[in-house]
């Protein structure tokens, strides 16, 4: 079922115009399987750290609730794991009474009342809530509902971003019409006072001469005060047209990241496309690495994958390695880049060529000098194996950004391959 229902999803999200339209999306996603389960989305406000809102998608509509409930009420060891974002917790002390304090379904006897929190911009934003009933035999639904959520939070930022936007653009268009009124409106003025002096000056004669050039005088100091009161209003524009510069930058930059999120959804439709029509294992690891490899430039990769019977990694699929290094070489636990990364199970990350020289994984006898990143591919806390990528074509090097896109990667990719049982099927044709 999850395969059929990541691709609808990715697209409904990509599709979703507001957060209304990508809760309800995620809410019947979640239905096709499982109906007894409830999502709660819960609005944070980062500043006062209370949420504000609550938010239950039923029958295609979204029902609001307003709060005013302190975040610091849950038990420490949930808020913690809230606050970090990324993963469910169980509210396991008293889940029915902190259920009423934000306003959630009560869980029945027995069941489960998880949350898990979403951050943007380094902050707290919102919490999804899941109350779930209590089950004899199957899994949790929170254990496959990670794919499902990790693909509503990218939409979430990116609507978010959105939002933003807009907001910067009919902010600086207020300011900008405002000034330019307050412009116009003085100079009106102006013009009226030296049309109403001159009729005034004309009207009197050669026996108010006197008079007339006193308020000439008056008059030219007049204007040398509007024209400074001008030059304050143009220096004004200018600073607010410079502010609307850096809001289009701004606007570009965050175009950019969004940009960069809808082609991981993208790259996420062809990973399940690749195991849906892949006929043979060696055709859908083969897939799934020239995949990785062109999606982040690498001229050089591999994916060692986890042997069934002793553990160790065996090179299941390669591109720019050496010869002499053939598929099915295997690999210990803990010896190697790619032994090193599945030990730790953490992501390895080298940016800088000069420092990589000096880096000591790369005494390995397999790896090049250089940027490169190393992942583990893990699935239920289970290890599935290590891809590494090497070698960029264009920039060279990779950065923070490029772990994060091959952590969600990696994640599809180890999701595919369990359900597929790659590792299993693969060694018996290699080794």
């Amino acid at each position: 079922m999850l395969q059929r229902t990541l691709p609808s999803l990715a697209y409904a999200l990509a599709a979703a115009s507001g957060l209304d339209e990508a809760l309800v999306s995620l809410a019947e996603t979640l239905g096709e399987s499982d109906r007894e389960t409830t999502l709660v989305y819960l609005r944070v406000d980062p500043r006062g750290g209370l949420v504000r809102e609550r938010l239950i998608a039923r029958a295609g509509k979204v029902e609001r609730l307003a709060l005013e409930t302190a975040v610091e009420q849950l038990p420490p060891s949930v808020l913690r794991v809230v606050q970090e974002g990324g993963s469910f917790v169980e509210v396991d002390d008293q889940p029915a009474a902190y259920a009423r304090v934000l306003q959630v379904p009560e869980p029945e006897a027995g069941g489960l009342f998880l949350l898990r929190g979403i951050r943007a911009e380094r902050q707290l934003v919102a919490i999804l809530a899941v109350v779930e009933p209590k089950r004899v035999f199957g899994t949790r639904v929170t254990d496959r509902l990670g794919p499902l959520v990790s693909l509503f939070e990218l939409a979430h930022a990116r609507i978010i971003e959105r939002d933003a936007r807009h907001e910067a653009v009919h902010t600086l268009e207020a300011v900008t019409q405002r000034i330019h009124a307050e412009h116009e409106q003085r100079l009106a003025e102006l013009e009226q006072r030296m049309t109403r002096q001159t009729t005034e000056l004309q009207a009197e004669g050669d026996a108010a001469k006197i008079a007339r050039e006193r308020e000439e005088a008056r008059r030219a100091e007049d204007a040398r005060r509007a024209a400074r009161q001008l030059a304050v209003l143009e220096s004004q524009l200018t600073a607010s047209i410079g502010q609307l510069e850096q809001a289009h930058i701004e606007l570009h930059r965050r175009s950019e990241v969004l940009r960069q999120r809808t082609r991981t959804l993208y790259l996420l439709d062809r990973v399940l496309t690749i195991a849906a029509n892949s006929a043979t294992p060696r055709s859908l690891v083969d897939s799934l690495l020239a995949l990785l490899g062109d999606d982040m430039q690498a001229q050089r990769c591999s994916i060692f994958l986890r042997r069934p019977d002793d553990g160790r990694l065996y090179l299941a699929a390669a591109r720019g390695l050496p010869p002499e290094v053939p598929l099915g070489f295997t690999i210990e636990l803990g010896r190697g880049i790619a032994g090193r990364v599945a030990a730790s199970r953490a992501p390895l990350l080298v940016v800088d060529v000069a420092e990589a020289s000096a880096h000591q994984l790369l005494k390995d006898d397999y790896m090049t000098s250089g940027s490169f990143i190393s992942f583990p591919l893990v699935h239920h806390d289970a290890l599935v194996g290590v891809v590494n990528l090497t070698n960029r074509v264009q920039r060279g090097l990779f950065v923070e950004e490029d772990v994060e896109r091959v952590r969600l990667l990696g994640l599809v990719v180890s999701l595919v391959a369990s359900e597929a049982q790659l590792p299993e099927r693969l060694a018996r044709n290699l080794l």
